[in-house]
């Protein structure tokens, strides 16, 4: 590092230069860093020849024309002519006006340069003989970066003023070809189809526009030859990172507790920062602010937790921070896991049956905690910060409740070491007792049915390795036994697939019977889920209307609920219910099925069996509003059935229930 500061240094000593140099590096890399911290100060204090040079910064973000420019070139050189400024700037050591500042400085009434009541071109002002320029962020102008070179090349050939760019080539490149696309793909299409090449089957019609927006609008080609005349020397910035880290910690010197604890583990963060792929200091620089968040909000909560657990943190906060932030992955990525547990079991799954669709959560595990042992790798409060910038307390204490209940392994319930971790990680002494606790909470009714389920996994392939005195058959009846235990208690499982996906062993054939009925007590369960939901529904009608509407249009759209439910029941509330309402829910139901009919075809059998009991119910009553209102509920739910009349392979359901009429 310290040779390419010298040798800027040399090109600044040079006494007579024609060209500008340029430092190119990828964002966030902490090329501006270096200038103010490394290269400005030097230039600032180097005398030679009798001359002590000044260095004049200018970010170029933003900048929408070449006017700006000299604007900026103005107020930076002229920013001391005033006396009072002078005075100012002095005496609160400043030596340069914020850029906030300038935003709302009238030059010419502070300055009064006028020349016939009209603005003056402000770079006529600026001297010359003791200057160094650097331009910064030239990617980012909004400005042709052409005409951007073009003028900053007066300053150079004409004036042979010293002058540094900073930029990130790359970006630059791709700035230039996807510039105006849509207008050069327009054009570009055009030109092919008036020479009759468009529709050729010799190229794609894709590569042969790309190949003729590149040789119409070359960009590319015109950057470089102006680069070549301007840029005498382009320094690649690649830093060493350790003191750029270090001067990024300064910025937590008064909180002593916390500096501590990062110097310390400089290692951890320099080592993370490099395994993220990218050179973006400006990311880890986030990263560490958010770190310091969360180590104040443990530190006052849970002020004895693990060294061991505040490592990690540290870790995952800098690599879920580049993840995100760097635009390696979307922000929904980490959005389904819910817990270290969970997260270990998808690491299990795919590290043994090398399940693909859990890849990419093997690979940053893989990546940023390799050689880096810790039970506890995931937390779910750090994940949101990071993600939405919401520091919510309720997960972060689950969390760190979490953490002290698991943080040593061997507190671990069995079935949940199991589960969680590779089954060879527990000692041989250990074994036999996680056996038996698991067997034990399988017969006594202690678990979910899912869980029940995984475990007969390990169990199955446990015993045909003979690691467990039980025979299969044994384990079977135990583990059906069990389901049949927890299944009043337990809820329906709507993800089964992924659950099972995450068994860290390979399934063997002795699944089958316990799968078999698994499914078909899930089934039950969804049933029951179904008819409770059903239940709390439409108890709301006649009473508490709104929150019928409210619960009918939100969770039922797609769902044949009505199924579920008793058409008794839905008579006894439909005929209490308001001609008003009996109206807007015979609306619902027939724009529901126009929109979903597909969804609820299954809900055939009920509407046939409400439609025969509203018949049946108006039969022979007196002609009143209700009747008729009624009347026309029985049409609708005709027009619903009739819905289904069009469908192909349409399945035939039927119904058989004994209506109460005395009861409605």
């Amino acid at each position: 590092m310290e040779d390419l500061v010298e040798s800027i240094l040399d090109y600044v000593r040079a006494d007579y230069t024609d060209y500008a140099i340029m430092i190119n590096g990828e964002w966030g890399s902490g090329k501006t860093y270096f200038w103010n911290n490394k290269i400005r100060n030097k230039i600032d204090s180097l005398s030679f020849n009798g001359k002590k040079y000044t260095t004049i910064y200018m970010s170029l973000y933003g900048i929408s024309n070449l006017e700006d420019i000299s604007k900026k070139i103005f107020i930076e050189t002229t920013q001391l002519m005033d006396k009072n400024m002078r005075k100012f700037m002095s005496t609160h050591d400043k030596t340069s006006i914020p850029e906030y500042a300038k935003t709302g400085l009238d030059m010419a009434h502070l300055f009064g340069v006028t020349q016939n009541g009209d603005k003056m071109d402000y770079a006529q002002f600026f001297s010359t003989d003791d200057k160094v320029l650097c331009f910064d962020d030239l990617e980012r102008a909004n400005v042709d970066v052409i005409d951007i070179l073009g003028y900053i090349n007066n300053f150079v050939e004409h004036d042979h003023i010293k002058t540094i760019i900073i930029c990130n080539e790359k970006e630059l490149s791709t700035k230039l070809k996807s510039s105006n696309l849509e207008m050069k793909t327009f054009i570009a299409t055009y030109l092919l189809d008036k020479e009759g090449t468009l529709l050729t089957a010799d190229k794609p019609m894709v590569e042969k526009i790309g190949e003729k927006i590149e040789y119409v609008f070359d960009k590319a080609n015109d950057y470089e030859r102006i680069k070549e005349k301007l840029i005498g020397e382009t320094f690649e910035y690649a830093p060493k990172f350790n003191y750029i880290i270090n001067g990024l910690l300064m910025r937590y010197e008064n909180n002593p507790d916390l500096i501590r604890f990062l110097r310390e583990h400089t290692d951890l963060i320099t080592n993370t920062f490099i395994k993220s792929g990218t050179r973006n200091l400006r990311i880890l620089k986030h990263a560490l602010n958010d770190f310091k968040k969360i180590f104040e909000t443990v530190n006052k909560f849970y002020p004895n937790t693990n060294l061991r657990v505040l490592q990690t943190m540290l870790i995952f906060t800098i690599a879920v921070s580049f993840e995100i932030k760097a635009g390696k992955i979307t922000k929904d990525k980490f959005i389904n896991i819910t817990s270290n547990e969970e997260y270990k079991a998808i690491l299990v799954s795919s590290r043994v049956l090398m399940d693909n669709r859990q890849f990419y959560i093997k690979e940053f595990d893989n990546n940023y905690y390799f050689n880096f042992k810790s039970e506890y790798r995931f937390f779910k409060f750090i994940e949101v910060y990071v993600r939405t910038r919401i520091f919510d307390m309720k997960i972060f204490k689950n969390d760190m409740e979490m953490i002290i209940q698991t943080i040593d392994t061997e507190k671990l319930p069995g079935y949940k070491r199991l589960l969680t971790e590779e089954y060879w990680k527990i000692s041989d002494d250990r074994f036999p007792y996680v056996i038996e606790e698991v067997l034990s909470n399988v017969k006594n009714g202690d678990l979910k049915l899912i869980e029940i389920v995984k475990l007969f996994a390990y169990f199955s392939y446990f015993s045909r390795r003979k690691l467990i005195p039980y025979d299969m058959q044994t384990i079977k009846d135990l583990f059906i036994k069990g389901m049949d235990l927890v299944v009043e208690n337990s809820e329906y499982c709507s993800n089964i697939e992924e659950e099972l996906s995450r068994i860290g062993i390979d399934v063997g054939e002795d699944m089958t019977d316990v799968l078999k009925h698994f499914y078909e007590l899930n089934r039950k369960l969804k049933i029951k889920m179904y008819k409770d939901k059903a239940e709390d529904i439409f108890k709301c009608i006649p009473m508490r209307m709104e929150v019928f509407y409210d619960k009918f249009t939100t969770e039922c759209a797609k769902t044949p609920t009505l199924n579920y439910y008793d058409v008794n029941k839905m008579m006894q509330r439909i005929t209490c219910a308001s001609n008003e309402d009996i109206m807007k829910i015979k609306e619902m139901l027939l724009l529901r099925a126009k929109k979903n009919t597909r969804e609820l075809e299954a809900e055939i059998p009920f509407i046939t069996e409400l439609k025969e009991t509203l018949d049946a119910y108006c039969t022979g009553k007196e002609v009143n509003i209700k009747t008729v209102t009624l009347r026309e509920f029985s049409s609708d739910l005709e027009n619903i059935l009739n819905l289904y009349k069009d469908l192909p392979r349409r399945r035939i359901y039927t119904r058989k229930k004994k209506i109460d009429f005395d009861s409605i």
